[in-house]
């Protein structure tokens, strides 16, 4: 690990995070001098990596700014975007108005994107109105729990799961947060000690740092039911009631795990580095193994970021499990590209034949009517079975897919289904 970080920066350097410490500047001067034109009630508060001090090195940096509203006002996002306008005009900037559990807005200054972010000023967790309200409590628990070395191991990680493809709460991604990885690594202290102790993990761990609760029984009664389903449960330092890892998915930490794992036995350096899709390869790999390669695009109408990214990936889940049921799938590979559409990659072998369950015998109305749309039929365990060759290719079982289901295609916000 020592090799490793000699050989590669984790942090930002002192120039970049110069330039940063900059602009937030300018961009907070012009903030409050609007919210004080318009007389708004509200302050600012600097929040996310940068703020905790565990920003990490890379080509674009996202910056959270929080505007923390007085509790008399409701419409959060309407009264900031009237802020917003000002303070695009005066940097002659555009802005970008985006969907959330709250509506936010993005500046971009060069490399660097600002989210301004509206909240509630609240003084306790249970005051909170929206979940972004309490990263508040988020950025002040970190803050006061690291040190310059806990800072670059935070860094590590993010940059580890990132190169993974499991770094992000986001539906299509349910993986790690930053604040999740922040609290691990002030749990564990060292990123080589939370991958050793991540990996023996089966079923589930419940880690609780802050010590919230006198032991895991007393956790087990007291959180709902819904937020213990998880291969981790990570209890909020800030507020007991929260898993800060309940979108962590168990095909999510399975994957982390096996990386870990080879990771552990290796260790190299190209485990931090995002690795492109290789189409050629995963060709190559379909060629050694006779099976049939797909490769599909799916564009979506939906707002670029999460929301599309989520429809894109519950569609990809949605045409996966109809392939299953009459293709071998031995290797899946999901794309998104942080915009509006997706590519996903197969490499399938066909089952040759699938047994279809039709109606019990008794029921001869619906037995006759299985016959006459099913060749191949006879009875097993009282009821009328189908078997059904598989003489076509994946690709076709797609095209005829398409237009089985055009109708579900547009109602899930898909406009493109293309195979390549």
């Amino acid at each position: 690990m020592k090799e490793i970080m000699k050989n590669r920066s984790f942090l930002p350097e002192k120039s970049e995070f110069n330039i940063i410490k900059s602009e937030l500047k300018i961009v907070k001067n012009e903030l409050e001098k609007a919210i004080k034109n318009q007389k708004i009630n509200a302050e600012i508060f600097i929040g996310g990596s940068y703020a905790k001090g565990t920003l990490v090195k890379k080509k674009e940096y996202d910056i959270d700014i929080f505007v923390r509203f007085d509790w008399k006002y409701e419409n959060l996002s309407e009264e900031l975007e009237s802020v917003i306008k000002s303070v695009a005009k005066n940097l002659r900037e555009g802005y970008e108005r985006l969907h959330g559990s709250r509506d936010y807005f993005k500046i971009r200054r060069g490399n660097i994107i600002f989210e301004i972010i509206p909240v509630t000023k609240i003084n306790t967790t249970k005051e909170a109105r929206n979940v972004t309200d309490l990263s508040y409590f988020h950025v002040n628990y970190v803050k006061k729990n690291i040190n310059k070395k806990i800072a670059e191991q935070i860094a590590i990680a993010k940059t580890f799961c990132k190169a993974q493809g499991v770094y992000g709460a986001e539906s299509y991604i349910k993986g790690f947060s930053g604040y999740a990885l922040e609290c691990l690594l002030i749990y564990y202290k060292n990123f080589e000690k939370m991958l050793k102790e991540l990996v023996k993990v089966k079923g589930r761990i419940i880690i609780d740092p802050a010590k919230r609760y006198k032991n895991e029984d007393e956790i087990i009664i007291n959180l709902n039911e819904s937020k213990l389903n998880n291969p981790i449960v990570l209890i909020d330092p800030t507020w007991k009631d929260r898993n800060v890892l309940a979108a962590l998915s168990n095909e999510a930490f399975q994957k982390f795990q096996n990386k870990a794992r080879q990771f552990l036995s290796k260790p190299d350096i190209s485990f931090f580095e995002e690795k492109n899709i290789d189409m050629d390869e995963i060709k190559e790999e379909a060629n050694r193994k006779k099976a049939e390669f797909v490769n599909v695009k799916l564009v979506t109408n939906k707002q670029a970021g999460d929301i599309a990214g989520t429809k894109l990936k519950k569609f990809y889940s949605f045409v996966i499990k109809d392939i299953e049921k009459q293709f071998l799938i031995i290797r899946k590979e999901f794309l998104y590209d942080d915009k509006q559409s997706a590519n996903f990659y197969l490499i399938v072998k066909s089952k040759g034949e699938i047994v279809k369950i039709g109606p019990p015998v008794e029921m001869k109305s619906a037995v006759k009517a299985f016959k006459k749309a099913n060749k191949n039929t006879f009875i097993k365990n009282k009821a009328i079975h189908s078997r059904i060759k598989i003489n076509y290719s994946a690709k076709r079982f797609l095209l005829n897919w398409m237009k089985m289901y055009s109708k579900k295609i547009k109602e899930m916000d898909i406009v493109e289904f293309k195979i390549i």
